[in-house]
């Protein structure tokens, strides 16, 4: 029996235009700034590298300058899958990026603080830290 997953939403502002923030998280080249050690694509599954392992995710929503969600290939997260969402605050302007990503209980700690450390990669590339 599998461990009952647990959704996670973390939001961060940042200081930079959802167009140059879109880039960053939905093409290959803009995810290995900060996201993996090196990404590849074909057609709609993107390859993540991270010190000799790999995953494998297919971009399976997108809607530009909006939000882009991946669907992990492996039998092991068969059909899980995390998402970027930009907000964009109507009165200030300001840019916020919310992660919304799946983890088992037991994880959810490691889980937040991996994803405060890429986004911190993100804002240091955005020139926004």
């Amino acid at each position: 029996m599998t461990e009952q997953r647990e959704t996670i939403e973390l939001e961060y502002l940042l200081n930079t235009s959802p167009g140059i923030l879109f880039n960053r998280l939905s093409t290959a080249s803009g995810l290995s700034e900060w996201f993996a050690d090196d990404v590849s694509v074909h057609g709609k599954v993107f390859t993540f590298k991270w010190e000799g392992s790999e995953q494998k995710a297919e971009q399976t929503l997108r809607k530009e300058n909006k939000l882009v969600r991946y669907t992990w290939i492996d039998e092991d997260l068969e059909g899980v899958w995390f998402e970027f969402l930009i907000n964009v605050d109507e009165l200030t302007g300001d840019v916020a990026l919310v992660v919304i990503d799946h983890t088992e209980a037991d994880d959810k700690d490691d889980i937040i603080e991996l994803w405060n450390r890429q986004v911190e990669i993100l804002k240091h590339g955005l020139g926004s830290a």
